[in-house]
């Protein structure tokens, strides 16, 4: 009776490991690579009660696929928070305080933390009160370096923040793998400053970054679908830079600025009117990659579920050139039931970046 009721225990607790193989869990396309995970505008997650935990969903997810996808880092466009400091609530457009929201965005990426390092290009969403009405932000408050020691790992140089306060808003974070070499990415705050771009310029130009391949993240960089640069937005914040000066400014003089990255933009309809993508040749007649991924409206417009749980997964090739992406949701892969609708493979969708 002993050894059937051994044999039962250990049978239960082989079927409790089994089970705890997660839903739908993803793979890279070759053994040799790394990924890093994009996230798009977080803020239609956030704003919401009922919505929070599909972020929480997003973030968890990355958390348990870090060693299967040796994912390096996770990349967000911004707009954590619909708005910065403000305690009356809209019942129109959210049913959180700013609070509320900082608080429930901050404990969705402690899943991340001290496990993989993430790196936020704080949005217009992120200052002032309401509407980036000044520079005012309560980003350093919740997300201070020594939350993840992951960052200790990677973060090479930090710039004060329109407050004057050094800050993960603008900063940069070095990483060096097999077949690519070493890499550097650099995220700006919303509509940066001058002097923020010039201190990203003299940063990658520098003896110790120039032979860096340079990932770059900001907010606002393109225009949803026709991928025009943003251009003359109506924020008072100041003083400031929009897609455009972005580009004439920092971005077409660089070397070696391979992929810049950013968010913002997007209208409800089409999954295409939520991603743009170009390519632009540099002072020096490279290509710079520019994509745009603001999936908030996808899960039913500006007061849907905020985006249907949609992240990107950016797979670095061992060619050390190819990038491959591939556009994923873990909402919709975690159940059997709607398996099927986890991936989007429309040509805007899954697409190689190739890296001159």
């Amino acid at each position: 009776m002993k050894k059937i009721t051994l044999a039962f225990l250990l049978s239960l607790g082989f079927l409790t490991i089994y089970a705890q193989d997660r839903a739908d869990q993803q793979h890279l396309d070759n053994s040799e690579s790394f990924s890093m995970i994009l996230l798009g505008d977080p803020q239609g997650y956030i704003k919401y009660d009922i919505n929070q935990p599909l972020f929480e969903l997003q973030t968890a997810w990355i958390a348990d696929n870090i060693d299967n996808l040796n994912i390096k880092a996770v990349l967000c466009t911004g707009d954590l928070v619909e708005q910065n400091d403000n305690l009356i609530r809209n019942p129109r457009m959210l049913n959180q305080t700013s609070r509320e929201m900082w608080e429930n965005v901050s404990r969705s990426f402690e899943r991340l933390d001290n496990k993989v390092p993430y790196i936020i290009s704080t949005g217009n969403h992120e200052y002032g009160y309401r509407h980036s009405e000044n520079g005012n932000t309560h980003y350093p408050e919740y997300f201070p370096i020594e939350r993840n020691k992951k960052w200790y790992d990677c973060a090479v140089a930090v710039f004060p923040n329109r407050s004057g306060i050094e800050s993960l808003e603008n900063a940069a974070f070095e990483f060096e793998q097999p077949y690519w070499g070493k890499i550097l990415v650099v995220c700006n705050e919303f509509a940066p400053r001058d002097e923020v771009l010039n201190w990203t310029a003299d940063l990658i130009n520098s003896d110790r970054f120039k032979n860096h391949k340079v990932i770059y993240i900001t907010h606002s960089l393109l225009n949803e679908r026709n991928a025009s640069r943003t251009d003359n937005e109506p924020y008072d914040i100041t003083p400031r830079n929009w897609g455009q000066q972005v580009w004439e400014k920092l971005l077409q003089p660089s070397d070696n600025i391979i992929l810049a990255i950013c968010g913002h933009t997007g209208t409800p309809g089409e999954f295409e009117d939520s991603v743009a993508y170009r390519i632009d040749k540099n002072q020096s007649g490279k290509d710079i990659h520019q994509m745009m991924f603001n999936v908030q409206v996808l899960g039913g417009g500006w007061e849907g579920n905020g985006g249907d749980g949609w992240l990107r997964i950016l797979e670095f090739m061992p060619d050390g050139k190819t990038i491959g992406v591939k556009t994923y949701s873990p909402l919709f892969g975690i159940s059997p039931s709607t398996r099927h609708l986890a991936h989007r493979t429309a040509p805007f969708d899954q697409f190689d970046i190739v890296i001159e």
